[in-house]
């Protein structure tokens, strides 16, 4: 423990240099999140852990000779009379300026700090996910400050600050809250995320799950825990410091509300729901319902839209307008585009049509939407031909936004046609653009009126011939996707029924798994589609053709999913492959889900059908497959008999990569079981094959296993050496969980070499990139670092 000028481990520092500190770092802290949370964890806790991270990450900001002053007083005073305690909690040592790994070694600091290690991995651009505010958005200057109210009066809680914002359909509630939460945006430097929960859609409200992975993903999370209750343990993790708005829009319950809560109490979490959801008030929510416009602001709407001399000219039926309206802003910006498309036509005239309405919408009672019916129809009746048909068949499709490379398929046009429609329904304000390029969404009640159109005006074979094209074209993109990331992987046959014309919107590796990334659940809600309509073989082709998306960014919950979706398809289509292949690729996702039971089972039943089929290379995936689960639920003698019966066999039939995997295996079962020479005999092996294979990524996993068996067999000079050459590699490929676990091997490797700090330093780096990746890897990596001698208390 610190001694006399040092804090004792576990309580908060304090004193005049760690006041400085604190005045001159705080616009830094509003800018960098990883040194606020550095600095959150050593105020409140004081433990040396924090302390030592709090010190690495001021380095990095001392190029202020201000700071680089008050760093040197902070240290001195942590040093004081107990200074071998001192510089064991911080890594401060007498001699040059210098860092090694994450420890800082210093007696005085003049000027810059220089780092000799790789810099930390890229995080994130600071998510800014917030809706635009719609161009024409009008008054809500009561609304708004009722808002501000309602946040003063949750100030200084312990919980998030939560608010709910209800109102009848097409009031403008998403638009209310986006202008609110965009003038905030100052007070939130860790950013702004947005979840569409879908609570009136046709095909039901959208699971938590899915706006945490999101979220997730949003904040630096590389993989997501396929378990529900781990997502959520990680996102309060994740946002713990952070200060963050969060939308919820179109909110169906509470409970589905409640899930996505974060954990700060300096965040604000904002909900808009067609209901009053009254429930949240246990969590502590403050309640705001939107109303209609007010005459005058509804007609400046309108006249801001259309044109001031527009509505001068005829100014009483600009208010019939208004009234016929409802007030409601959605009917407006219909009416306005209606006049503004057609700049010949009289206000009264589109008054009388207005008039002439047929009512509101079926099955719907909320106030103001016979408005919005009335609007919608007169915008659709005004439509050309082509684009009516568009419109009715985008209401089909599963897909929360939509993009000419997906419509044009869908509805057997040219690209460059899809774009223009697509252009000519925003221009009418049928469809609204999105935050991204050239991306488009529905409106609820937009999506419902298009969806009544299509199923009057469309027959079954029709709306069948373009669900079925949709997901044509979801296949041959994703195939086109895995080609480009994974061409050693067996691609499978795929079967169209409409096969798809022109080529994938992408070139790239990096931008086939970005288009995956950007569609994982129109992707999922393509393979559900296939799934329910008994299109079965395109169900289980388009889970295999996602493996990319599965290997790469590891969202472990539709791995799961996807792939018993799809054995479930493929067994319905009696396909021997691709049932194999839903069972090794499935059961990979089980293993790194922590459901090994399951994937043993799944392993096993691939290799009784592989055996019955006679296919030798299947048999061996599926041993491997088993070694896998074995040596990860800690059995490595179990795991090493299934990983050499898998070498023998792809040896027999000369599959090299698939061989030295498989030596990858054997040596990583050698160390866990104490044979570390072993090892280095199956991964020296393997690390030359995988290199001449080209396979560089398997290449450096390899690697870092031999480093680390190399230290343990006796020679850790060449251990380390090895060690940091993999780790270069996974810090060149973005590898953020290779880079973690091969910082926790070289952590060992120190520890084993009674090098204390250099051990916690490896340790806490590599906790730093698990936690926002793997819970249970940084349950391990907290465990380590409290084991060493001088550690605090956990």
């Amino acid at each position: 423990m610190f001694t006399d000028a040092g804090p004792a481990a576990g309580r908060p520092p304090g004193g005049p240099a760690w006041r400085a500190l604190e005045r001159l770092t705080a616009a830094a802290r509003e800018r960098d999140t990883d040194l606020a949370a550095a600095w959150s964890a050593a105020a409140l806790t004081g433990s040396p852990e924090s302390l030592q991270g709090l010190a690495a990450a001021l380095v990095r900001h001392t190029g202020d000779a201000r700071l680089g002053e008050a760093l040197r007083q902070w240290l001195h005073e942590h040093a004081g009379k107990g200074a071998a305690a001192a510089a064991r909690h911080t890594n401060v040592l007498q001699g040059d300026t210098r860092v090694e790994g994450s420890s800082l070694q210093a007696r005085d600091i003049h000027g810059g700090v220089h780092l000799h290690h790789a810099p930390p991995p890229r995080r994130p651009p600071t998510p800014r996910q917030l809706l635009p505010v719609p161009a024409h958005f009008t008054d809500r200057a009561d609304d708004l400050r009722t808002l501000d109210a309602l946040r003063t009066a949750q100030r200084d809680g312990c919980a998030p600050q939560l608010v709910v914002v209800s109102g009848p359909a097409g009031v403008g509630k998403t638009a209310l809250v986006s202008r609110w939460l965009r003038a905030a945006a100052p007070q939130f430097p860790d950013g702004q995320l947005y979840a569409d929960l879908r609570g009136h859609a046709s095909s039901g409200p959208a699971y938590p799950t899915e706006a945490l992975a999101g979220f997730l993903r949003a904040l630096g999370a590389v993989s997501v825990p396929a378990a529900a209750q781990e997502q959520t343990a990680l996102w309060r993790t994740l946002t713990a410091d952070l200060r963050l708005t969060v939308m919820l829009d179109n909110a169906f319950s509470a409970a589905q509300v409640r899930a996505l809560l974060p954990a700060a109490p300096g965040s604000l979490v904002v909900v808009t729901s067609r209901y009053r959801l009254t429930g949240l008030v246990v969590d502590g929510a403050g309640f705001h319902r939107v109303g209609m416009l007010e005459p005058a602001a509804a007609l400046e709407l309108l006249t801001r839209a259309v044109g001031g001399d527009r509505v001068e000219r005829d100014r009483e039926a600009a208010r019939q307008v208004v009234s016929l309206c409802g007030r409601l802003p959605l009917a407006l910006c219909l009416a306005a585009a209606q006049l503004a498309s057609r700049p010949r036509r009289p206000v009264a005239a589109l008054a009388s049509a207005l008039t002439r309405g047929r009512g509101p919408l079926d099955g719907l009672s909320v106030e103001g939407e016979a408005a919005v019916r009335t609007a919608l129809d007169e915008s659709y009746d005004a439509l050309p031909a082509q684009a009516a048909r568009v419109y009715r068949a985008m209401a089909l499709l599963p897909v929360r936004h939509y993009e000419a490379h997906l419509v044009a398929a869908a509805c057997a046009v040219a690209p460059e046609e899809a774009e223009y429609l697509l252009d000519l329904l925003a221009d009418v304000s049928l469809l609204e653009e999105t935050e991204e390029d050239e991306h488009y969404r529905f409106h609820d009640l937009v999506r419902l009126h298009a969806a009544h159109r299509a199923e009057s005006e469309e027959t079954a074979m029709q709306r069948e011939l373009t669900l079925r094209r949709f997901v044509d074209r979801c296949l041959a993109t994703a195939t086109s996707a895995e080609e480009l990331l994974t061409p050693s992987h067996r691609t499978l046959p795929r079967s169209y029924a409409h096969p798809p014309a022109g080529p994938a919107p992408f070139g790239t590796a990096d931008a086939g798994l970005a288009w995956l990334d950007g569609h994982r659940y129109d992707l999922m809600a393509a393979v559900r589609l296939a799934a329910d309509r008994g299109w079965d073989a395109s169900a289980w082709q388009l889970v295999d053709a996602m493996w990319p998306l599965f290997l790469r960014l590891r969202p472990y919950d539709l791995w799961v999913e996807a792939h018993e979706t799809g054995l479930a398809a493929a067994l319905r289509d009696g396909d021997r492959a691709g049932t194999g292949r839903m069972l090794t690729s499935g059961g990979n996702g089980l293993c790194n889900a922590g459901r090994f039971g399951d994937a043993v089972q799944w392993f096993t039943d691939a290799l009784s059908r592989a055996a019955e089929d006679g296919d030798t290379r299947q048999q061996a995936q599926a041993l491997h497959g088993l070694g896998k689960a074995h040596h990860l639920n800690g059995e490595p003698d179990r795991a090493e008999g299934f990983f050499a019966r898998a070498l023998t066999l792809r040896e027999t039939i000369g599959y090299r990569r698939g061989a030295a995997l498989s030596r990858v295996g054997l040596g990583e079962a050698a160390t866990a079981r104490g044979r570390p020479r072993q090892a280095v005999d199956h991964l020296s092996r393997a690390y030359g094959d995988l290199v001449a294979e080209g396979e560089h990524y398997e290449a450096s996993r390899a690697l870092a296993h031999l480093g680390r068996a190399t230290a343990l067999a006796g020679d850790p000079d060449v251990g380390l050496r090895q060690l940091r050459s993999a780790l270069q590699n996974f810090e060149a490929s973005g590898s953020v969980h290779w880079q973690a676990r091969t910082m926790e091997m070289l952590g060992l490797v120190a520890r084993e070499r009674d090098e204390e700090a250099d051990a916690r330093a490896w340790f806490t780096r590599s906790l730093a990139l698990y936690a926002p990746v793997s819970p249970s890897d940084a349950a391990r990596l907290r465990a380590r670092l409290a084991e060493l001698p001088g550690a605090g208390p956990s």
